[in-house]
């Protein structure tokens, strides 16, 4: 019979449990979490007759392990789409909105009479983007940042004014710190294949069926992501509102993992689905060099913002799922979407329900800001771009203090020492959002890797 712990409760640590159980038919697992409930970034509060997600409200559909689980779990009926008479997002430049342009890939448009019909580029920055099939494609595989990048090939106004925008509503960075080879390798690999992203992106366009919607979510919120796995987790006994403070090698063998209340677990291997500045405390005592790469990681903090108001408080049609900020607009505000015109029965008809999303890596901490400060700054920019006007039906903030690893220039050299450290700790695993991708499917999928390889690891050492 097998021991392991899993230290934190987010997505990545359920999966990671929910695998081990899955893998290991005589697997007794421990799931511990420093907070009260279970979940970590995938909490759905009902408020009366409103859904409200106190972060993520969906997940791509092009990563297999997001739609891959919710099968898995029976799930599959739950899943809904966006509305598709509203599908359309917006960029806020001054005081208006400008539309998307169709045929986007990966951030970059690639249907230029759209871009030119959305008004969001000028006659200079459009005929710069047209010409970026004549610039030079860059020797060497030295990495570069997505401003460098996208600005090289394309131009300064499309990177501020539409892929920086996109970018900062996927990992909440800043794109003159953003690692293009850790974030959109793709885009460089168009760019080496084809000598032109646009180019690139053409070839690859063949004609065929029609996408499936790009986002998914569950009915009832994502919350019932977690509630799923809950009931799945039948041999994991569940240390909710207790905190791992250390993990060290056991004097018999296997690990030892001391928890706040002076508790010490000894199980067979470990799976660490802590932040990266969590996880390097952990192993402060255990491997300095691994400590010090994990600490390296920065994180970055956000705020939402959830407001409910009567359509009739609103005077511009939410025909649409909102609508991104571009960082040299100077607002703390990233984006604002409209979730009740997103997602069906997010709100009673003739109602509808806004998040705003506040607070810019490198830029002020939001986080630390006051209630009445917050709700002050979401109020005010949904009165000046939507013209809500009243007291809104429904407040909510959620503050995510280091909530989100930015990979900036340096993020792939760190991953290989981290990696290269691990080596020489077998039965030890780390998961998260801070090694192979910041969406769900992606930190499902590294908690079921992290599962996969302590399983293996203790079978390794079976056999010698």
């Amino acid at each position: 019979m097998s021991r392991f712990v899993v230290v934190g409760g987010g997505i990545a640590g359920l999966a990671a449990a929910l695998r081990l159980e899955r893998i290991d038919p005589a697997a007794e697992v421990v799931l511990v979490e420093r907070s009260p409930r279970l979940g970590g970034k995938l909490v759905t509060e009902h408020v009366g007759p409103y859904v409200v997600e106190t972060a993520p409200d969906s997940f791509l559909t092009s990563k297999p392990r997001g739609v891959g689980l919710c099968e898995e779990l029976g799930l599959t009926g739950e899943l809904v789409s966006r509305i598709p008479a509203n599908s359309r997002t917006f960029v806020r430049l001054g005081d208006e909105l400008h539309p998307l342009p169709a045929g986007l890939t990966g951030m970059v448009p690639t249907n230029l009479d759209t871009l030119a019909a959305s008004g969001i580029l000028s006659a200079e920055g459009l005929a710069r983007m047209q010409r970026e099939p004549e610039v030079p494609a860059a020797a060497g595989d030295a990495d570069e940042t997505i401003a460098a990048f996208v600005t090289r090939r394309m131009g300064r106004e499309v990177y501020e004014r539409l892929v920086e925008p996109l970018m900062s509503g996927i990992f909440a960075g800043d794109g003159e710190q953003l690692s293009l080879a850790a974030t959109f390798p793709n885009l460089r690999q168009l760019e080496i294949e084809h000598g032109s992203v646009l180019r690139g992106l053409e070839a690859r366009s063949a004609p065929g069926a029609a996408p499936a919607p790009p986002f998914a979510s569950l009915r009832g919120g994502m919350g019932d992501l977690v509630a799923a796995i809950e009931s799945r987790l039948t041999r994991t006994e569940v240390l909710c509102g207790h905190d791992a403070v250390d993990v060290r090698p056991g004097v018999l063998g296997g690990w030892d993992v001391i928890v706040d209340d002076g508790e010490k677990l000894s199980p067979d291997a470990v799976v660490l689905a802590t932040p990266a500045h969590v996880t390097a405390g952990l192993v402060a005592s255990l491997d300095a060099e691994l400590a010090t790469a994990l600490a390296a990681i920065p994180y970055g903090s956000s705020v939402i913002v959830t407001l409910a108001y009567p359509e009739a408080a609103i005077t511009r049609p939410l025909d649409g799922y909102g609508y991104v900020v571009p960082r040299a607009e100077g607002s703390d505000v990233l984006a604002c979407t409209w979730s009740s015109s997103k997602w069906e029965d997010r709100a009673p008809a003739g109602h509808a329900l806004i998040r705003v999303y506040l607070g810019r890596f490198g830029r002020r901490d939001m986080t630390a800001e006051s209630d009445a400060a917050l709700t002050a700054a979401a109020r005010r920019e949904v009165a000046e771009m939507l013209g809500a006007a009243g007291e809104p039906e429904l407040t909510r903030i959620d503050r995510w203090p280091l909530g989100m690893p930015q990979y900036v220039l340096g993020t792939l050299e760190r991953r290989a020492e981290i990696e290269r450290r691990l080596a020489g700790h077998p039965g030890l695993a780390l998961a998260g959002a801070a090694y192979g991708g910041v969406g769900i499917p992606d930190c499902i999928a590294s908690g079921e890797n992290a599962a996969e390889r302590v399983v293996n690891s203790l079978a390794q050492a079976a056999r010698r």
